[in-house]
């Protein structure tokens, strides 16, 4: 089981050196859904979702969702 932080709108999880990646398998894992969070708050993206993604069963689990430092979206007139 691994924690990850996911571009909710790239589809992508942070990886170690700050960099993104669209493979789960190489994305960033955390010991705990609150710290992901924190981190995920301080990234510059838009909306983001903490996972739980366990690996033997290929499945991920929504922990939690927020939005970082990134620009937020234009509303519609």
């Amino acid at each position: 089981m691994k924690i990850l932080i996911e571009d909710a709108e790239k589809l992508e999880y942070l990886a170690p050196a700050g960099h993104w990646t669209k493979n789960v398998t190489e994305g960033k894992g955390f010991g705990t859904s609150k710290t992901a969070f924190e981190v995920a708050k301080k990234e510059p993206m838009g909306k983001f979702n903490i996972v739980c993604y366990i690996k033997h069963t290929k499945q991920f689990i929504n922990l939690n969702h927020g939005r970082g430092r990134g620009l937020a979206e234009a509303g519609v007139a």
